[in-house]
Formats: C-alpha cells, sequence, structure tokens
C-alpha cells in the first residue's frame, strides 16, 4: 500500500472516528472502502453516460426495427 497523507475539517475527521468505531474498522479502512465504492460507481456512470450518448445515433436502414425487433434477433442470431 502506499502511504499518504489528507486533511480533513473538525467535523469530517469526527465523523469518520465515529463511522470507524461503529463498524469496529479503522479509519484508513473506512476511507479505503468509501474511495473503492465512489470509484466503482463513477466507472458505472461513465459507461452508463457513454451507452446513451450512442442510443438513436445510427440508423440500421430498417423503418420498423422497434417493432420487429424480436424478429431481427431471431434473424441475426440463427445465422
Amino acid at each position: 500500500m502506499i502511504r499518504t497523507q489528507v486533511s480533513f475539517s473538525e467535523d469530517q475527521a469526527e465523523r469518520l472516528r465515529t463511522q470507524a468505531a461503529a463498524q469496529g474498522i479503522s479509519q484508513a479502512a473506512l476511507l479505503r472502502q468509501a474511495l473503492d465504492a465512489y470509484l466503482a460507481s463513477d466507472s458505472l456512470a461513465a459507461r452508463v453516460e457513454r451507452a446513451r450518448s450512442l442510443a438513436g445515433a445510427y440508423r440500421s436502414g430498417c423503418g420498423n426495427l422497434a417493432r420487429n425487433h424480436d424478429d431481427a434477433l431471431d434473424e441475426a442470431f440463427s445465422a
């Protein structure tokens, strides 16, 4: 692990101490868990946003694809 130094407000430090004590873990462990959760949710949000930005960006050439998507999938996967 890499050691680092972080400064907190009085309120943040007290809440960190309280939460870590309540969970029976060190403050460092609680911070690592929180950072892991934040980074995981951030990357998920970024992936979702990238996927949403592609919706409607391309044309299939099929005017009725929305209505007949099951037939199109059957045809694509049976090939």
